[in-house]
């Protein structure tokens, strides 16, 4: 069946559809030699698997990786496109937004070079961050082959999005499953100094190592796990089913580096505070220093009180935040200031433009980069990606450039202890406060609908 004739894929099958869909996944043996859903082959690959997800967990963090950060799109853009037109068999993009601009037309031109040389290529963009792509740029990735997938689609009404909630907001890509990227860069011009003074200020990184095969299977599975996925050919088959675990281990990229790392992901199901956990376990385990550059800023309470803690027992705690947002909303942030300062926790503003960093270190050794704010959205609604890295040597390099970044395009927020403010002023950032703190509880009490994963492009032959 073609990709584009799927009205839609749902991401959240209940339990009674994924039934369905393991009966049918089975293959043809009919129900004697069956014995369940599953055949006995079947059900000792299933605990194969399960066996090794077992294996990684007890022991989370991934040795001999390399990772390099990137700063802004003067240094990931052309990291990412020299990788895609180096590619020779895949290439896998999710991404929260492409603009038609020189940096989306850029992206458009480098994987149709490479779906035009035989390389598989997948891109996924959310439904709500790329909705303005025009036909004309969907066309030309269908013409060459481009495999585009849109997550759960959002109309304009009256020129108006909606759906906001819930959006698919990771940034990742696997070239060659030998080199991946994750962080926050999107796909526009306004993440290159040129764009003027709204240009954004971000981080991602580059890795290769065994943690890749892990980020592959990841983005994989968001696609294959889809029931009318698996009737085309947007993905290269399963081996057979008790083959599957040993393929996996024998997927995995060779060692390339020191770095141990932790591949995270948050989800509304299974992993629903899990970039949240890391945070809070590794500022709790500080000694040292704690330096948080997040760009969208009010995490709730749980995480607010490992950062005071560290702070009362000597730690230095340093936060950027924005000092010029690209959004009003933003401005809440300052909600905290006094909540946080009064324990010590100091806060810079960064000043010379927005910031859209999602990055941290703890101590000489942990670092995070990924999609993921410290803000209602991230921790609580949206599909989000982070890396975990224990490593010298890239530690010392974020922590390089967030110190430059306090000290030339920063300004400290003065502590104003005992200032008053007017009652009413008092009552209203109360009230916000709490409410903003305790989003990720009730935030699962917002009404919800089913994602859908709507092919919008494939190969030649595909749409019709």
């Amino acid at each position: 069946m073609s990709p584009v004739k799927a009205p839609g894929m749902l991401l959240n099958a209940g339990p009674i559809a994924l039934r369905l869909q393991r009966a049918a996944d089975a293959g043809p043996e009919g129900p004697g030699q069956q014995h369940g859903w599953w055949s006995a082959e079947q059900r000792a690959a299933r605990r194969a698997e399960r066996d090794e997800r077992r294996r990684r967990r007890k022991n989370r963090w991934t040795p001999g990786n390399d990772v390099c950060l990137l700063e802004n799109g003067e240094e990931f853009f052309p990291a990412v496109f020299e990788a895609i037109d180096a590619a020779h068999e895949e290439v896998l993009i999710e991404t929260f937004i492409v603009f038609e601009d020189k940096v989306g037309h850029a992206l458009r031109d480098a994987i149709v070079r490479a779906a035009r040389r035989g390389v598989r290529v997948t891109l996924l963009v959310d439904g709500f961050g790329s909705s303005d792509l025009g036909a004309g740029y969907i066309q030309a990735l269908a013409d060459a082959g481009v495999h585009l997938y849109v997550f759960d689609p959002c109309r304009r009404v009256l020129g108006v999005r909606f759906k906001i909630f819930r959006r698919m907001h990771r940034k990742l890509v696997v070239i060659d499953r030998a080199l991946a990227f994750i962080g926050g860069i999107n796909y526009s011009a306004d993440h290159l100094g040129d764009f003027g003074p709204q240009a954004k200020q971000d981080y991602s990184a580059s890795v290769r190592g065994p943690i890749v095969a892990e980020i592959r299977e990841f983005m994989l599975r968001q696609l294959r796990d889809q029931p009318r996925a698996r009737q085309t050919d947007l993905l290269p088959a399963w081996p057979d089913a008790v083959d599957r675990a040993q393929a996996a281990r024998q997927a995995v990229p060779p060692p390339a580096g020191n770095a141990e790392t932790i591949f995270v992901t948050r989800d509304n199901h299974l992993h629903r505070n899990a970039i949240e956990r890391h945070y809070r376990a590794a500022i709790r385990s500080a000694r040292q220093r704690v330096v948080i550059a997040n760009a969208y800023f009010f995490p709730g309470y749980l995480l607010l009180r490992e950062l005071r803690r560290a702070a009362q027992r000597g730690v230095d705690v340093r936060l950027i935040l924005q000092g010029e947002p690209d959004m009003k909303i933003v401005r809440a942030a300052s909600l905290l200031y006094e909540y946080l300062q009064r324990d010590g926790v100091r806060i810079f503003e960064y000043c010379e433009r927005p910031l859209h960093g999602k990055v941290a270190l703890v101590d000489d050794q942990w670092a995070t980069v990924g999609s993921s704010n410290l803000d209602p959205l991230s921790l609580s609604l949206n599909l989000e990606a982070n890396l975990i890295v224990r490593d010298r040597d890239f530690n010392r390099d974020l922590a390089d450039r967030l110190t430059r970044l306090m000290a030339k395009s920063c300004r400290e927020v003065p502590v104003t202890p005992g200032r008053r403010w007017p009652l009413l002023h008092q009552a209203w950032t109360t009230f916000l406060f709490h409410v903003l703190r305790g989003f990720p509880v009730w935030a699962g009490w917002l009404p919800r609908h089913a994602p859908r994963l709507q092919a919008l492009a494939g190969p030649p032959g595909e749409n019709g």
